[in-house]
């Protein structure tokens, strides 16, 4: 049998390091070293010391962004975990030359970067640019919804926040045992949240002395805490800020903890969190202009984020990008009045679809039976509109089999058109299948309408939202069109799947703002470090 030399993962052993040696050429952390050393202005961090005559000398900015831009590609970012890894990692002690700084000065750090970080982007944004690394041919613009520091059981209006001051909040199940209430129906009445404090402390009073009183004395108290804390943070809240308003002028729901970020409908649900929006070249996938927002909608984010890419080439001495070869793609999200009139007047080559353009698509026309139903037919409550049919004679048949009369041969709603008909009012209030059919019990009769297609469709007024639906349909616009996913979609998937940003860990919107565009640097330094001088 054969024989091994014996080894042992736990032992350690005492060896010479240099850190220099650890840091590999064609390494992320090589291109990340070398670009913080010889390529970025860190002239910009001057401003933060006084300590030339007295003081502590401190850390040298191109440690700390070594060291924040290295952990955030591995998906870390709790201060306290990247102290812990320039403890112990050897990695990050080589990048930190083993100076090991606390993590206050870290989290300081990143917290004031908001100045200069879109300094340091358009650095790194240059180098890609000099490598050949941008194309300008066409650029891609969509948003990654990301959870904030945030619950969203804290959001509402100012008139919510005020009802929740109040909200009625029973006893805690340990308090009900101490105070020997037992069931349900012997539970006290609920109370409002500065009366239940109140009557917490009648009880606690009342039963001092019982054997129960350790029972009651401590999680009595940890309830009491929590109680107050919710209380003042409410309280607090309500006489130092008002309502975020909408542009229809009701009330916005608000969030106690992280006022900036916005409740958000994502695919996962809906969640608290910021919009971190991208600009990205086609040519490798580099972030020309990155930026959070606190809003779910992006009707209002096409022009800031083509103004912030014209922005970054001019700050680095480069031609625009929005030329006229240029192309602009982006999703529906964006799809306004407003912005397709936008493109046309600065003459932007834009590609903008609306919410119908796949229902639109012949390649798309057999999609519907690929659908997975979320219920099946039989366990279907009420009848859906494939229930009704239409005969030889085209009368439409319900699932009774009664006919409908033609109630509109042009019935209009919601920028749709189509033709409607009604069930006739005797049998419908006789039909044994009337639960199944209507929703009401005081509707008279089933009504059904057989949409044809948009209004815009039928009486469509020549204008730059029309214009713009017949270039993306067009061959050549949805040619264009599908290159969007292509561009866009691997940036996000590296930044969330690959460097695991699954939410941000600040609160305030220039502080996300800031960490999603570390994240944003920390891909272009990627593309640096993958492709090099071989780009161009």
């Amino acid at each position: 049998m054969a024989r091994y030399k014996p080894y042992d993962y736990s032992q350690g052993k005492l060896i010479p390091v240099f850190f220099k040696d650890q840091i590999l050429p064609g390494t992320v952390e090589y291109a990340l070293n070398h670009i913080a050393d010889n390529e970025l202005d860190l002239s910009i961090f001057l401003s933060r010391y006084k300590n030339d005559q007295v003081g502590a000398s401190a850390f040298d900015p191109a440690i700390l962004l070594k060291i924040i831009l290295f952990i955030y590609s591995h998906g870390i970012t709790s201060s306290r975990k990247i102290e812990a890894c320039c403890q112990s990692n050897i990695l990050f002690k080589a990048l930190s030359a083993d100076t090991q700084p606390h993590f206050i000065t870290l989290a300081d750090f990143i917290s004031t970067m908001e100045k200069k970080i879109t300094l340091l982007f358009r650095n790194v944004l240059l180098i890609c640019d000099e490598m050949g690394l941008i194309g300008k041919e066409m650029f891609a613009i969509d948003g990654c919804k990301l959870s904030s520091n945030a619950s969203k059981e804290w959001s509402g209006t100012h008139e919510e926040f005020a009802k929740k001051k109040a909200v009625r909040i029973g006893l805690c199940p340990s308090e009900r045992g101490a105070w020997g209430i037992g069931s349900e129906a012997s539970r006290p009445p609920h109370r409002r949240l500065d009366k239940t404090i109140e009557d917490i402390l009648k009880k606690h009073r009342a039963e001092d002395g019982r054997v129960s009183e350790g029972l009651v004395g401590g999680e009595t108290e940890k309830h009491l805490s929590n109680l107050r804390k919710k209380l003042e943070k409410i309280r607090g809240w309500l006489c130092e800020n008002g309502d975020k308003m909408g542009k229809n002028g009701q009330a916005k729901k608000s969030n106690i903890t992280d006022n900036e970020s916005a409740k958000m409908a994502t695919s996962h649900g809906v969640i608290q969190g910021y919009n971190g929006v991208a600009s990205v070249d086609a040519k490798h996938q580099v972030i020309v202009h990155g930026e959070a927002y606190g809003e779910g909608s992006e009707h209002k984010l096409l022009k800031p984020m083509i103004d912030g890419a014209e922005e970054n080439f001019k700050a680095i001495n480069r031609d625009g990008p929005m030329s006229q070869e240029t192309k602009i793609v982006a999703d529906n999200g964006y799809y306004t009045k407003g912005n397709m009139k936008m493109l046309e007047e600065e003459k932007i080559d834009g590609y903008v679809p609306d919410n119908l353009f796949r229902k639109r698509d012949a390649r798309f026309a057999t999609a519907d039976r690929h659908k997975q139903l979320m219920k099946k037919e039989s366990k279907r409550k009420y009848f859906a509109p494939s229930d009704f049919k239409r005969d030889e004679n085209g009368k439409v048949i319900c699932s009774a089999g009664n006919a409908l009369y033609l109630k509109s041969s042009y019935f209009e709603v919601k920028g749709l058109a189509g033709v409607s008909y009604m069930g006739r009012e005797t049998g419908c209030r006789e039909c044994s299948m009337r639960s199944r059919c209507l929703r009401n019990t005081n509707t008279v009769a089933r009504q059904m309408t057989f949409f044809t297609g948009r209004t815009q469709e039928i009486k469509r007024e020549v204008n730059a939202t029309s214009r713009m639906i017949e270039k993306v349909d067009g061959e050549r616009g949805r040619e264009i069109y599908s290159h969007r996913m292509g561009i866009v979609g691997p940036v996000f998937g590296n930044i969330r799947s690959t460097k695991r940003l699954s939410r941000f860990g600040v609160r305030g919107r220039r502080k996300v703002n800031t960490q999603w565009l570390l994240f944003c640097m920390m891909h272009n330094i990627g593309k640096i470090q993958r492709y090099g001088m071989q780009a161009g």
